[in-house]
């Protein structure tokens, strides 16, 4: 999923995504999750920060 704005709200986008694989009956497989930059963080405002957040699924 993709998270726009600053690194300390993640969780955000996280609730969001635990909201959507309840509705699509997935569940969560793994603990940990990867995070993939797409913004430097050196020449961005925090606002505009783009990170895909990966976490591994399964059906139900």
């Amino acid at each position: 999923m993709l998270h726009v704005g600053p690194y300390d709200e993640e969780q955000i986008t996280f609730d969001y995504l635990t909201m959507f694989l309840e509705d699509q009956q997935l569940q969560r497989t793994s603990k940990m999750h990867t995070e993939i930059y797409l913004s430097d963080a050196r020449r961005t405002a925090p606002d505009r920060l783009k990170t895909i957040l990966q976490i591994t699924v399964a059906p139900k």
